[in-house]
């Protein structure tokens, strides 16, 4: 069943509730306005934004012939394609080697955590990884990145506490440079997508991996708590206005039964997501499948 297996459960209610519109509208063998209304009602309240659900079943009614419609698959099979075509336009998330692997992100959505699940994810493939502990704001920042280096067995680089972000950047670039180290992913503090200097401070330490490391991928991943839903999109076009998105990374889809904000946000904001957190455990990180994402759902 590939990744979506392990959050299934948890949008079920997502799923059963968009299930329920199509079996009410079929057991009466006719696919009319009240349908279109209930659907839009459905994936609204499946946390879809109200323009992309109107987008949606606006495209579907075209579709559609008004009237006698006994195919509910190749109904629910429209619908799918609909949602599939639309949220590609975001792209796809794709990683060169060597990489630099900025993230970024507001207060509290498990990203240093992410980063440790990501620096063994990609451990596990058989790269070389090195984390850089440039949160040097948050008391014991580098501490916790330093545990989740130590259970994924690669090598971190930091300052002390209250150091300047770019220049710890800039060190561990020079590290990563001498040992030839296949990734190299930028811890960063936890920051409010409205506090312009601290989003300077992102755009500098971006300019240091630009110029210190230009023969090297650069993507920037913004880390984003699955349960905020629809908020979550504000903080993706400040992100991505301020230093340019290359991915979205997800954390806590497992634990929200309103996932049908993640179709609103790749169709929206047009950024890939890259990764979902799927649990606790240090492999409870796998690549988003838009597909299967939205098998699951619908």
């Amino acid at each position: 069943m590939g990744f979506f297996s392990k959050l299934a459960s948890s949008l079920k209610k997502t799923k059963d509730k968009i299930a329920d519109t199509f079996s009410r509208v079929f057991s009466i063998d006719r696919i009319g306005e009240e349908f279109y209304d209930e659907l839009l009602d459905a994936l609204v309240s499946s946390d879809l934004s109200v323009n992309f659900a109107m987008e949606i079943v606006d495209e579907l009614r075209e579709t559609m012939i008004e009237g006698s419609v006994k195919d509910k698959d190749f109904v629910v099979q429209t619908l799918k394609d609909t949602l599939i075509e639309k949220c590609s336009d975001a792209g796809e998330f794709e990683v060169e080697y060597p990489t630099v692997i900025m993230m970024v992100g507001v207060n509290g959505v498990g990203k240093t955590t992410t980063i440790g699940k990501l620096a063994n994810y990609y451990k596990q493939k058989g790269k070389t990884v090195t984390l850089c502990a440039a949160d040097t704001f948050r008391a014991a920042a580098s501490d916790q990145l330093t545990e989740w280096a130590n259970r994924s067995d690669v090598r971190i680089i930091k300052h002390s506490e209250g150091a300047d972000p770019s220049a710890v950047v800039f060190d561990a670039i020079t590290s990563a440079k001498a040992k030839g180290t296949d990734v190299l992913i930028i811890d960063t503090a936890g920051r409010l997508h409205v506090k312009s200097n601290l989003m300077e401070e992102l755009k500098k330490m971006s300019r240091v991996v630009e110029r210190e490391y230009p023969e090297a991928q650069f993507l920037k991943l913004i880390v984003l708590d699955a349960t905020t839903g629809q908020n979550a999109s504000s903080q993706v076009e400040t992100f991505d206005n301020a230093i340019g998105l290359d991915g979205v990374v997800l954390t806590k889809l497992d634990g929200t039964a309103k996932g049908g904000f993640v179709l609103s946000m790749l169709s929206e904001n047009c950024v890939p997501v890259a990764y979902v957190g799927v649990g606790e455990k240090l492999g409870d990180l796998e690549e988003f499948n838009l597909e299967e994402f939205v098998d699951g759902l619908f």
